[in-house]
């Protein structure tokens, strides 16, 4: 995929915002797991690139939450704590429950006929997905029309601050990061039809219910990945080996390149 087809990534921007977002589209493809090291060196070489934009991409993604970094151990992706997980959690589904009940009270007739459109192409997306599921650019699909079904929602809540509030604290990023991390993950059917069923009926009580209830699906098995993930082999040591097996393999580039040809 070309860099200005990124999500976010325009033909104008930035060395920076290039960096950021490759690096993040490769953490929410799943091709660099919870706790893979990051390496700027690689990075930079691999984006043609100097150290400078790649960093300051890194800690972009450091404030984000998506990584982290520890002085002499580098910078790999992030494996969040139970508590913080859950938090996030919390948070999402007070957000996207109030948009959904604003959203039941508020919305057109044609927005709702829009919001049934995209649930079910979005359960359509989920049921091939378990056919494809080593196929990261379909995942990548998928998980971009999630997000498209939410912020739909929020828009069609017509409340702007909580759209905005929304957008801020990354609530459907995080749910993107975490799916990420738990690859495979199916869905019951109609998962999103049932939810929009709710959300563009008449009840906004029972829309906020519903909405709290598909948030909290799938949290069970996050964290059984993510306990998973921290129980593997001391980030610092891995990133030592790898940075290790970097050198090894440019001393052999170096010690090939000098044997003179035979004659």
């Amino acid at each position: 995929m070309a860099a200005n087809k990124r999500i976010g990534v325009t033909r104008d921007a930035s060395l920076v915002d290039q960096a950021y977002y490759m690096i993040r589209e490769r953490i929410l493809r799943g091709q660099a797991p919870l706790g893979s090291a990051l390496s700027r060196r690689k990075l930079a070489t691999e984006f043609g690139m100097s150290l400078l934009p790649v960093s300051e991409a890194l800690q972009r993604l450091e404030n984000d939450g998506l990584v982290e970094s520890q002085p002499r151990a580098g910078t790999r992706v992030r494996i969040p704590s139970e508590s913080e997980v859950r938090g996030r959690y919390v948070v999402r589904g007070a957000l996207e429950a109030e948009s959904a009940r604003l959203c039941c009270a508020n919305a057109t007739f044609q927005q709702r006929l829009e919001l049934r459109r995209l649930a079910e192409q979005l359960d359509t997306l989920y049921a091939r997905s378990q056919e494809r599921k080593n196929d990261t650019d379909f995942f990548y699909v998928v998980q971009e029309q999630h997000v498209n079904l939410h912020m739909r929602i929020a828009e069609f809540a017509r409340c702007q601050e909580l759209r905005e509030a929304i957008e801020r604290t990354h609530i459907l990023i995080y749910n993107w990061f975490f799916d990420a991390s738990t690859p495979g993950r199916s869905l019951p059917p109609g998962f999103h039809s049932k939810l929009i069923e709710k959300v563009a009926g008449d009840d906004p009580d029972a829309a906020d219910r519903a909405m709290r209830e598909h948030v909290r699906f799938g949290l069970g098995s996050v964290l059984e990945q993510l306990a998973r993930a921290n129980n593997a082999t001391d980030w610092r040591l891995r990133v030592k080996k790898e940075n290790e097996a970097d050198e090894d393999n440019e001393t052999n580039g170096l010690a090939v390149a000098n044997i003179e040809p035979l004659a």
